[in-house]
């Protein structure tokens, strides 16, 4: 619990109150220290004073050591002490006075034990045995010298009384402090014990679920960056924040996997299915021929078998060119006119199709120039072409365009078929997507490998494109974007209209 709010509170308040008492203590002992050397210095000019007024009235007979009758008469302080020193600085007569200002002659023993005074002058404390404590000094005027004494009494009970007057203010003076200081560490340490309370809730969130949900969050008043709470507060926040987002980038890397693994095994299974139908039928013509009962003519069996061997030679081809594309192997980069090469492939379907109508449309402000691989985007486009032969009746007409801007090359297949269902247009693109039957034909091309348009969207993803369709019935549209030939471009003037080549039969 060392890391607790309360803990803290806790030494918070130990160590701010160890340090008022500290300063406390400190200036209750300066204050009684500067009280005590004011006394004394009072007390050491009434000393001197006294001193010099003895000096003065032992002057008039210095031959007498053991005169004393300075002290006769009045006006002297209670428990002032005089004497007379002789050259040695030896005490050879003292008094004191008493309450009433009368003199008391001392015993030459006590005044005699303090041995000798140097008589300069210098205020000096002294213990005088039967008498206490005293402030002496002595004085020295040709050859006569003196002693005086005054008690420390009064001053140290002074000071004794101040000591506890201090004593009693800084106890209280700590008490109200130490109140002030614990009320206002506990407000200021409110916000942390919420913050740990948010910390303790986020430790206990099911972080491994697939769906955790919005962590809680330390309330907005608690993350003033003004304040140490705050800016903790914040810092938390920010923390939970990188937490969701890690979980959320984990588990659409857990899902991205999934997807790809549930790929890999329906690409799997569909190309074994794909491979198996003409593996099958070039097995059932090759054991016919062996065989060799009846009058079979072997031209339409060879035909059928270099069909079926062409089918799978195409198959393999478009799944290795997609395995090379999924890996990111770089394309040869060459300048590409996609005008002259969509122009070949509209003739070359005519030439193999006559029952559709085929048109040609450029739209060019500027070359159609891009940078990449002439045989993958030719095969694009030709994708293009035969998915649109295929899947619409004969008699549609399939208008492939190129468009040239300043930003983009643009390639459109459109025809003017039954369309796509529009439960197929989100996957038309993935691989082994088969068309719906009523966009299909009948006869030896019906029934693709549904290859062609994957291949197409991942030629278009590898020269940093991308590819699209919309679809209604009697307007199905194909669009290939590519970015421009990384080029100096001079724009060309806009044509009056489409140039268009328009064939049927």
């Amino acid at each position: 619990m060392s890391g607790t709010p309360g803990s803290l509170r806790t030494r918070l308040l130990v160590r701010i109150g160890a340090a008022l008492v500290a300063v406390c203590a400190a200036m209750a002992l300066t204050g009684v220290l500067a009280q005590r050397a004011y006394l004394l210095d009072r007390l050491d000019d009434r000393l001197m004073d006294a001193a010099e007024h003895g000096l003065a009235r032992v002057s008039l007979r210095p031959h007498d050591d053991r005169d004393l009758t300075f002290l006769d008469g009045g006006g002297h302080p209670d428990g002032l002490l005089a004497a007379r020193l002789d050259a040695h600085g030896a005490v050879t007569a003292g008094a004191v006075t008493g309450p009433d200002a009368t003199p008391r002659n001392l015993t030459p023993g006590p005044a005699r034990r303090p041995a000798r005074h140097a008589p300069d002058g210098t205020p000096r404390t002294r213990t005088v045995p039967g008498l206490g404590t005293y402030r002496v000094t002595g004085l020295d005027a040709s050859g006569v010298r003196v002693l005086a004494g005054l008690p420390l009494d009064d001053v140290r009970e002074m000071t004794n009384r101040l000591a506890v007057v201090e004593a009693a203010v800084t106890a209280a003076g700590l008490a109200v402090a130490g109140g002030a200081c614990a009320v206002a560490v506990r407000r200021q340490l409110r916000p942390l014990g919420r913050v740990a309370a948010t910390a303790a809730e986020v430790a206990r969130a099911p972080l491994g679920r697939e769906r955790i949900g919005r962590l809680p969050r330390v309330p907005e008043a608690d993350t003033d960056p003004g304040s140490e709470a705050g800016r903790v507060g914040a810092a938390l926040n920010r923390l939970i924040d990188h937490a969701e987002t890690a979980h959320a980038e984990r588990r659409r890397g857990e899902e991205r996997v999934r997807r790809s693994e549930e790929r890999m095994r329906r690409l799997l299974a569909d190309a074994g299915h794909e491979l198996r139908t003409p593996l099958a039928a070039i097995v059932g013509y090759a054991e016919l021929m062996n065989r060799g009962t009846g009058p079979v003519d072997p031209a339409p069996v060879w035909r059928r078998v270099a069909a079926e061997s062409a089918r799978m030679t195409g198959l393999v081809e478009d799944l290795l060119l997609l395995a090379r594309l999924d890996e990111g192997r770089p394309l040869p980069a060459t300048e590409v006119d996609l005008a002259a090469l969509v122009a070949e492939a509209v003739w070359q379907a005519r030439a193999a199709d006559e029952e559709h109508t085929w048109r040609l449309a450029l739209r060019l402000d500027a070359p159609a120039l891009v940078t990449g691989d002439e045989p993958a985007l030719r095969k694009a486009v030709a994708n293009l072409l035969a998915n649109a032969r295929a899947h619409t009746p004969p008699g549609t007409t399939v208008v492939a365009t190129v468009e040239a801007g300043a930003e983009c090359r643009l390639i459109r297949v459109r025809d003017d078929g039954p369309g796509i269902p529009p439960h197929l247009l989100a996957t038309v693109f993935d691989r082994f997507t088969r068309a719906d039957p009523s966009r299909s034909r009948s006869g030896p091309e019906a029934g693709g490998s549904g290859l062609g348009l994957a291949v197409v969207e991942a030629i278009a993803s590898a020269h940093g494109g991308h590819a699209g369709v919309r679809s209604a019935p009697g307007h199905t549209e194909f669009t290939v974007e590519l970015p421009p030939a990384a080029r100096t471009e001079v724009e060309l003037p806009s044509p009056a209209g489409a140039m268009g080549l328009s064939e049927r039969r």
